[in-house]
């Protein structure tokens, strides 16, 4: 790993090694038939890290004001079921739920350090800058990295509570779902546990307002994946000719975004050594976002290494906090 010195942030991998993945992601993924694709992790630079934060605060989008309730009525409960000495966030952005559990370690003297992994460098070391100013004494450090693939830069488990808020969980395509549980779980000793927030089946014109905002800022952030292709992979997208689309699709229980071509358009990425045209109408899908119930998030874990031990949610079921422990 490269170490960043005061910063207190490192690398899972080096960053040609990071661009060459990129490269080959957005190759085969806009080389995909019948629906070409890009990776949803790729939204996230400081601009959609950004933008992002501003859609938790629209009045649409229950999730994040809900699973805040949640954590400051359970954190307390997990903390002292798992008594971990170590805290773990996957994809923690601007790291603000964390702060809830956070809080209830320090009010129990229990916690001694701390880890943040997350994809934007940016947004990572501010987040590890302010939790260290915030909580004195306690070691945080951040790791640049891939939730799914830089585990491995986590290091062996012990006393250790991992913790993935926001749904994320739900971007990963359910049937890819098991193979991460068991990835986590080896980063995990036996005992310790791992807290994730889950976006849970409802009123479909719930979810259909959640992520088609007024406002228009889930279609900025939408977008700004092919600004984020653009600069890292000297493509050419022209984002103002796309248009952003959110449906819910029931059979499946998740919320596909795509990006519409509004005219015919060729586009080039250099870095992939890719040029492909574009219909007007055609689409690219940039996010899945499952929903759960409790079984079929059970159905999900079995013979993961994780057992679920508790099951929280809010009065009106829109989300959950799962617990789960790492077995013998």
């Amino acid at each position: 790993m490269q170490q960043d010195g005061p910063s207190r942030t490192e690398r899972a991998r080096a960053s040609e090694a990071t661009l060459a993945r990129m490269s080959a992601e957005v190759r085969a993924g806009l080389l995909a038939h019948p629906l070409p694709s890009l990776p949803c992790k790729y939204f996230y630079d400081d601009r959609g890290s950004a933008l992002f934060d501003e859609i938790t605060r629209l009045p649409e989008y229950y999730q994040t004001r809900t699973e805040e309730t949640i954590l400051a009525r359970i954190a307390g409960e997990v903390v002292d079921l798992v008594r971990p000495r170590e805290l773990i966030e996957l994809g923690s952005g601007t790291g603000r739920k964390i702060r809830l559990v956070l809080d209830a370690t320090r009010a129990r003297g229990v916690l001694e350090r701390c880890t943040l992994l997350d994809i934007s460098e940016g947004v990572l070391a501010g987040s590890v800058e302010a939790l260290a100013a915030a909580y004195p004494g306690l070691e945080v450090r951040g790791v640049v990295g891939d939730f799914v693939e830089d585990l491995a830069a986590l290091g062996p488990g012990g006393g250790r509570l991992a913790l993935f808020f926001a749904g994320t969980l739900g971007n990963l395509h359910p049937d890819d779902v098991p193979a991460f549980l068991r990835s986590l779980a080896r980063r995990l000793a036996p005992g310790d546990g791992f807290l994730v927030g889950l976006d849970l089946v409802k009123d479909e014109r719930r979810l259909h307002d959640a992520y088609n905002d007024r406002a228009g800022v889930t279609a900025e952030f939408n977008r700004n994946i092919l600004h984020v292709v653009n600069r890292a992979l000297g493509a050419d997208f022209v984002p103002e000719a796309w248009e952003h689309v959110a449906f819910y699709d029931r059979e499946r229980a998740w919320i596909e975004m795509r990006l519409r071509a509004t005219r015919d358009m060729q586009v080039r990425v250099a870095a992939a050594g890719l040029a492909r045209e574009f219909r007007t109408g055609d689409e690219i899908r940039t996010e899945l976002s499952c929903k759960y119930t409790r079984e079929s998030f059970g159905a999900r874990v079995a013979g993961t290494g994780l057992r679920i031990e508790r099951w929280f949610t809010d009065p009106d079921s829109l989300f959950a906090s799962a617990l789960l422990r790492r077995e013998p």
